[in-house]
């Protein structure tokens, strides 16, 4: 019998040179007169270990990692694919010391499995969400997800189940599900993490939103630069719909449910739900006055949920677990768990999926070991590149919604970006600044105009021209960026800027 080798096919691992791991393992094998079969799966996040590739034994999985198409020689030597005892050796995944701490329920099954297998999705558990929700009303299912507390994994942190309400409640016959797979925040890659190891968990999820609203049609709107997941989801779809869990008659029932896969525009503001159903409507991106809310008027015009990956992925979890189930993790308002990308200045970066109310203390020195630099951290940036810089003071905040927002911070899409003590944070304000300028629509003046007088003012700050008239007049310019923006890409650009002037005001002199 062929031992099973899996090697990851995520984007991250193979630009550290996973394809050529697995084209290396084959060929090694192939010359040694060994029986290798290579499974690529999908990654389970620890980036900071990628390639990591895993062997299937009698008693687990066992893995090794980092690992280089130059160690492949040294590997089979000490016993590869086996238990072999070499530098690389990580024993049992499990035993991984930074997984087992996680508690994850969306990404249960990345890196187990073939993401394109239907046979390992179900061995896994998927579709049980779907099968049970076929049973079910609209309404029941829309309580349901309501019940679990679940709310926006995108940013917004709006209740799920109050946007499917709405939807469900709003006349007309035809309706979208829309999944905003356009993740563009610096520091985040869980969605695509999501679609290239567990595909049919994002389809699953979609199609539940279809039978919960009564709409028939669903559409996948995926970041232009993210060519992996375009050929995993693609195959998917295929698949799904040629098992029957998508089109006609979905699993011999009169439900009706189709996704299309679009790809996005290549612009940050698409990110926007507004903006991105225009994009979708082959408009130019631009950011919609509201109200009328997606929810009432939507895609075409017509009533429309707008959910991000990791919130449309979430439901499968919900229906198949139960809402009481879900709602036993987190903490206040903030149920379920929380998915954090660890990225910049750390040692062990990649992606931690916990409940909510841990700290952002815990998460740098505990999951991420520090700084890769081995200087000591001065800042980290939560929310994307719109998020406040926290400084150490702040970092015994439990990350859930509520309280970050309290410390003057956001959660948004959980990425988590660290700085060491080298960092100037008055060029990260500026670069704040600078990003709104560059990807503003351009629909609004406070956003237009605003960000470009910003930077303008942060460059005079920097220096050091007539330093407290500029720093009245920047706080003024970001008053009117907070409160006469259109849509949160003028309102939330003066969250970085302001903090890094209230915690870091030496660097702006």
């Amino acid at each position: 019998m062929a031992a099973r080798v899996f090697v990851p096919r995520d984007a991250t691992a193979c630009a550290l040179g996973a394809d050529a791991v697995a084209a290396g393992i084959r060929a090694v094998a192939t010359s040694r007169g060994l029986d290798v079969e290579v499974v690529r799966n999908g990654s389970r996040g620890a980036v900071w270990l990628e390639p990591l590739v895993e062997v299937e034994t009698a008693s687990g999985r066992l893995a090794y990692g980092p690992v280089e198409a130059g160690d492949l020689d040294s590997l089979f030597e000490a016993g590869f694919p086996g238990s072999a005892d070499h530098p690389l050796a990580l024993g049992p995944v499990e035993s991984i010391d930074w997984l087992a701490g996680q508690q994850r329920l969306t990404f249960a099954r990345a890196g187990w499995a073939d993401p394109l297998s239907l046979d390992d999705y179900r061995r896994l558990n998927g579709f049980a969400g779907l099968q049970r929700a076929l049973g079910m009303t609209r309404q029941e299912i829309v309580d349901e997800v309501r019940g679990s507390g679940l709310r926006g994994r995108g940013g917004a942190a709006f209740p799920t189940g109050i946007k499917w309400q709405t939807v469900l409640d709003a006349p007309g016959e035809r309706k979208f599900i829309v999944c905003n797979a356009d993740e563009g925040d610096s520091g985040t890659f869980a969605d695509r993490l999501l679609m290239e190891a567990d595909p049919y968990q994002l389809i699953e999820g979609m199609t539940i939103a279809g039978l919960a609203v009564g709409a028939a049609e669903g559409f996948i709107y995926l970041r232009s630069e993210y060519p992996h997941c375009k050929v995993v989801l693609t195959e998917a779809l295929a698949r799904a719909e040629q098992a029957g869990y998508l089109g006609d008659g979905i699993r011999g029932t009169e439900h009706t449910f189709r996704i299309e896969l679009r790809i996005g525009a290549g612009v940050y503001i698409c990110g926007e739900e507004t903006s991105l159903l225009d994009s979708l409507e082959g408009k130019r991106g631009l950011v919609r006055f509201k109200p009328p809310l997606p929810a009432i008027e939507g895609l075409l015009g017509l009533p429309t949920v707008v959910n991000n990956v990791l919130s449309l992925a979430a439901v499968s979890t919900v229906l198949a677990a139960g809402a009481d189930h879900y709602r036993e993790f987190g903490s206040g308002r903030s149920r379920g768990t929380l998915t954090v990308q660890l990225a910049g200045n750390v040692r062990r970066g990649g992606l931690v999926e916990i409940p909510f109310g841990a700290t952002l203390r815990d998460l740098v020195e505990g999951y991420g070991g520090g700084t890769a630099s081995g200087r000591p951290p001065r800042a980290i940036q939560v929310g994307g590149p719109l998020g406040s810089y926290l400084p150490e003071s702040l970092w015994d905040t439990p990350l859930d919604y509520e309280a970050l927002e309290e410390a003057g911070g956001m959660l948004g899409h959980g990425g988590v970006v660290v700085f060491d003590d080298t960092v100037d944070m008055a060029q990260q304000a500026r670069f704040a600044m600078e990003f709104c300028a560059v990807e503003s629509c351009g629909k609004c003046t406070p956003c237009r105009v605003g960000s470009v007088r910003g930077t303008e003012i942060i460059d005079r700050l920097i220096a050091g021209r007539d330093r407290e008239r500029n720093l009245a007049v920047l706080e003024d310019l970001c008053e009117t960026m907070v409160e006469g923006s259109l849509c949160a890409m003028g309102g939330l650009t003066p969250y970085p800027v302001r903090s890094a002037l209230r915690h870091f005001p030496d660097d702006f002199r």
